[in-house]
């Protein structure tokens, strides 16, 4: 009692911090994708093969826990500390396959299936403790999420002189204090701990809700351009720190910059939206990184440090709007069905990370920096979708 009372002072604060240490499951692989290809052979495609397997899974657990109402009929901080453990266990069992592709991507598999106990119940946590700024507290959960899939970068920048199996052993570590931080604090008071609602399919019956439908379309476009440029960013590190001449080993650690910029991306955007509303927030965001979309294949001939300058206003810009998404839909979704709303609506926008994935990934050898406008139809989906929600924004 003494620890979940210590841990209740500062609710979103342990929230977040757990997101970050259970998220660095996410690209733990990713961050040591060079060296793989160096000492076990794989090829950019077999990097975006693990990386698919890692959404895939995320998708079907977030289907599984939707459909079945597992989201709200078991207890949010029992679900994800399980899904930490496990998924922190898997994860290292990952060393033990890397050689073998097909046992790899199972893996992986494994791992996203994890992953849906984590990511859409800690958006379900922070709602059952700060419910009257959702948005703001949101904007530090997916900031945290950002900077959970950027750390595998900084783990392998900071272990370069070590095999490459101790970034994936301490992302584990981190996975595992999730689940303690987590399973101690419990759930928040204002959503109930166990919802008595959990039809199988509940979450499609927020879809009937205009706003709800909105928000999701909004964020289903944001999914289609946000992970396969995460995907992309050590290529086009790489590109750059080549063409300027520099060190290898610098690319964990521009790789990490530019990702990591999300979190305070996040953060200005949930300060932003406590005064012009969530759905202003996340056109502008959506806008901004549509328009890189746009113009960063054309400019892939110029300066390297010009390129590097957009990939950080890019880093910070395209994951700004996920948090607002999340509260839009939030607000809109009946709230006996929040978690299986919210995994619902996880499972499809994560759906789409996959052709999109697989298309950058395989098509980046032959296409270089032009495969980026590959992602240029999900912020234009994405703002017309949204087109409703801001401009209500805008006459309130």
């Amino acid at each position: 009692m003494l620890s979940h009372a210590l841990l209740a002072r500062t609710p979103l604060a342990v929230i977040v911090i757990a997101q970050l240490f259970g998220t660095s499951l996410w690209f733990s692989v990713n961050g040591v994708g060079l060296a793989l290809q160096e000492t076990v052979g794989l090829s950019e495609g077999d990097l975006g093969l693990l990386t698919i397997a890692v959404q895939s899974g995320f998708i079907t657990g977030t289907l599984l826990i939707a459909t079945t109402g597992l989201a709200d009929r078991i207890r949010a901080s029992h679900l994800f500390a399980i899904s930490a453990v496990l998924g922190a266990l898997i994860n290292a069992t990952f060393i033990g396959m890397a050689e073998s592709v097909g046992l790899a991507a199972v893996a992986r598999f494994l791992v996203g299936l994890c992953l849906a106990g984590i990511y859409p119940l800690g958006m379900k946590l922070v709602v059952s403790w700060t419910p009257n700024h959702a948005g703001a507290a949101l904007g530090w959960l997916v900031g945290m999420l950002t900077l959970g899939i950027a750390s595998p970068h900084l783990l392998r920048g900071l272990t370069l002189h070590l095999p490459w199996q101790w970034p994936l052993l301490l992302a584990s570590a981190l996975a595992l204090l999730a689940a303690l931080m987590i399973f101690l604090l419990g759930v928040g008071p204002h959503l109930p701990a166990k919802a008595n609602g959990g039809r199988p399919w509940a979450g499609f019956a927020a879809f009937r809700q205009k706003h709800f439908r909105a928000a999701a379309l909004g964020y289903f476009g944001h999914c289609w351009e946000l992970y396969a440029l995460w995907a992309l960013v050590p290529f086009l590190v790489a590109r750059e720190l080549e063409r300027l001449g520099a060190a290898s080993s610098a690319q964990p650690w521009v790789s990490f910059a530019v990702i990591a910029l999300g979190l305070p991306g996040c953060v200005l955007a949930g300060w932003w939206s406590r005064r012009v509303g969530s759905a202003r927030v996340a056109c502008v965001a959506l806008a901004t990184s549509g328009a890189l979309c746009l113009v960063y294949p054309l400019l892939s001939d110029t300066s390297p440090w010009l390129l590097l300058a957009l990939l950080g206003v890019w880093g910070i810009s395209v994951i700004a709007d996920s948090a607002q998404f999340s509260a839009l839909a939030s607000a809109a979704a009946p709230p006996e069905r929040l978690g299986a709303a919210l995994a619902m609506m996880n499972a499809i926008g994560f759906g789409l990370t996959i052709p999109s994935i697989a298309l950058v990934t395989t098509l980046w050898a032959s296409q270089g920096p032009w495969v980026i406008w590959w992602l240029l139809p999900g912020p234009i989906i994405g703002l017309i979708t949204m087109r409703g929600l801001y401009l209500r924004a805008t006459r309130a």
